[in-house]
């Protein structure tokens, strides 16, 4: 599934999860809002998720999401397949034409309708239309210098801003650490 419409990524570095996306909402060959929140902490800010589709889409998805955050106690691999396999099988949410990931201090999943549950081989995931210019930036960054988690978050999302149409460098970054308490 191909959807030109924004850009995510998501960076596992030193125990910190970080996730941000560019701000730009497209209709057509029109940039609508350059500003948009495309990334939000669920479950009191332990687990992140940033989504690339229409935005109705995104409320109903991370509202599904947490229902499933909630059950779950936070166990974000048991969420995320329970959200995955209701996201298939239920014949309203598998017409949306979406993609999330969805994280924490410890784990990347990236989501689809699908059923597709992709887990990060190398602690670095994206999804949109900028993509795969975001995760090469990424992929570089963590190999090749001491920046955290969130500046290759931000760095790696100007890159792919500064080449992708479809996205833009307005870009919100947020961060989950693992607590003292976090034991899922």
């Amino acid at each position: 599934m191909k959807v030109r419409s924004t850009t995510v990524l998501a960076v596992l570095r030193d125990g910190v999860g970080a996730i941000g996306s560019d701000g730009q909402v497209t209709l057509g060959n029109t940039v609508a809002k350059n500003g948009a929140v495309k990334v939000r902490p669920l479950f009191g800010g332990k687990v992140l998720v940033g989504f690339a589709g229409g935005a109705a889409d995104a409320f109903t998805l991370f509202e599904k999401f947490e229902g499933h955050l909630d059950r779950y106690r936070g166990h974000l691999k048991r969420a995320t397949v329970e959200m995955a396999r209701e996201w298939r099988n239920d014949k309203f949410l598998r017409r949306l034409e979406a993609m999330m990931i969805v994280m924490d201090s410890k784990d990347i999943y990236t989501v689809s309708g699908n059923g597709d549950i992709i887990e990060s081989d190398d602690n670095v995931s994206s999804i949109g239309s900028g993509g795969p210019y975001a995760l090469a930036a990424g992929r570089a960054l963590v190999e090749n210098t001491n920046l955290n988690a969130e500046e290759i978050c931000q760095k790696s999302l100007e890159i792919a801003g500064n080449i992708c149409i479809y996205t833009n460098t307005h870009i919100t970054v947020l961060k989950a650490e693992a607590g003292e308490d976090d034991n899922s």
